[in-house]
């Protein structure tokens, strides 16, 4: 348990699917912030159900009070073919811009670390923005290195059409 600001005990859980909206607009907020994103509330939300409905693709993690969310992490399962095993991919870390730099997030980046170990994942691999240096500060604080790896995409579907304005 922490203590917010206002001296609220917080509790770190599983988000459940009644947390949808909530966690749909932090997003939506998180996305405002990262120029590679277009906020979108309906592929948003879409995403948290996939990830809340099957627990083996992942879990994700909200910081609470009794009255509010604070904040969310989601990680993604998958196999590393390099590792021999099973890892994650830290997808999303925010803070509801009203409860930000009080510690929060390392509270929760600390809590996915612990629970990784604890389920004997091999590795935790996150994209941060290339222009954000608080965030890459942020990242290698609670341990992560920089890859020599450069994360490229194609898209498909209807974000492809979105992007190429096809």
């Amino acid at each position: 348990m922490i203590k917010t600001g206002m001296h609220e005990l917080t509790r770190i859980e599983p988000a459940v699917i009644e947390d949808l909206p909530l966690l749909t607009e932090l997003l939506m907020d998180l996305f405002r912030q990262e120029p590679d994103f277009r906020p979108d509330y309906n592929n948003q939300m879409r995403g948290l159900r996939l990830i809340l409905e099957q627990p083996s693709r992942g879990r994700i993690f909200v910081l609470r009070t009794a009255n509010q969310i604070l904040g969310m992490i989601n990680l993604l399962f998958t196999i590393s073919t390099a590792e021999g095993g099973f890892v994650v991919i830290l997808e999303d870390l925010i803070i509801h811009q009203n409860f930000r730099r009080q510690g929060f997030g390392g509270k929760l980046l600390e809590y996915a670390i612990e629970y990784a170990k604890q389920k004997d994942f091999l590795r935790i691999t996150l994209l941060t923005d290339l222009v954000n240096d608080e965030s890459r500060a942020f990242f290698e604080k609670h341990g992560f290195q920089r890859s020599e790896m450069i994360p490229m995409r194609i898209y498909l579907g209807t974000s492809a059409a979105l992007r190429t304005g096809a």
